[in-house]
């Protein structure tokens, strides 16, 4: 363990024993840090987080902070990082709130570039690549292999699906179906993400499906979403990247994930009325 004699870290974490602790930071109480993760000079890590294994978190990032949230009253809930992360200069990352499940989460491999914020309750995947100032909202999903171009803002309870592409700049405001290409203010479907599907081993019958879905649903005019469902998958039967699509937007429509859970919550936990102060 290599702890730096400027650096402050509290009595309680947990930090392997090959972790890098640089100049100036601090880590904050009930925080675990894994082996070879390096925390670089005035990195703060401030309370109930777990760090995994290998990650490289650059100068001035704040991780496991408190939430920026109205109906955050001190309650315990965590912030969870996994392995082989690279999260970069100032990027913020906040602790969970009781109102959205208590724990904010990113997985494993993904880059994290400059200035990103990773507001409460929010759940990052394996794999993604958020560039820099990506703004997520509270309680947002990213799904796997997602990549989210510079300046995008993600609204609250907005889902990227896997291998989804967001443009740069894009005001996000509807979940991303899966594999799909959106741009633009308020973003659009514009394409299909074939490059990620190759690159995350998808075969050709899966490629041509997605282009083949791009055209059905969201380019081509008349005939409901479901008729055009319906018609996806009995020329692609069995197809896996039909299934995760289909099941994705299927979900959305039924109000499971997404936007749609926003209206699930009443007036009383959305402004925080009835708690004890």
């Amino acid at each position: 363990m290599s702890i730096h004699p400027t650096a402050i870290v509290d009595p309680s974490a947990r930090l392997a024993k090959d972790v890098t602790v640089g100049p100036w930071c601090v880590v904050g109480p009930e925080v675990s840090i894994g082996e070879g993760t390096v925390l670089h000079p005035h990195v703060i890590v401030e309370a109930h987080t777990r760090i995994g294994r290998q990650n490289q978190i650059f100068p001035f990032a704040y991780v496991g902070g408190t939430p920026q949230d109205r109906k955050f009253f001190g309650e315990r809930t965590t912030c969870e990082i996994g392995d082989r992360n690279q999260i970069r200069e100032h990027v913020t990352i906040h602790r969970g709130t009781e109102n959205g499940g208590g724990v904010t989460r990113v997985g494993n491999e993904n880059l994290i570039m400059g200035t990103v914020h990773v507001a409460h309750d929010c759940i990052i995947g394996n794999g993604c690549i958020l560039a820099n100032n990506v703004m997520l909202a509270g309680h947002s999903v990213v799904q796997d292999h997602a990549n989210l171009g510079g300046g995008a803002g993600i609204h609250h309870f907005v889902v990227i699906g896997t291998c989804a592409f967001v443009g740069a700049m894009a005001r996000v405001s509807m979940d991303v179906p899966p594999f799909m290409l959106v741009e633009g203010n308020p973003a659009e479907v514009r394409g299909h993400n074939h490059i990620a599907m190759a690159r995350r081993g998808f075969t050709e019958t899966d490629i041509e499906a997605m282009k083949e879905a791009y055209k059905r649903l969201f380019r081509d005019r008349g005939g409901s979403m479901a008729e055009k469902i319906s018609g996806l998958m009995a020329k692609y039967p069995g197809v896996r990247s039909v299934e995760i699509l289909v099941n994705a937007v299927n979900a959305q429509a039924r109000g499971v994930h997404g936007r749609s859970l926003e209206a699930q919550r009443g007036d009383d936990r959305r402004m925080g009325m009835g708690r004890q102060q």
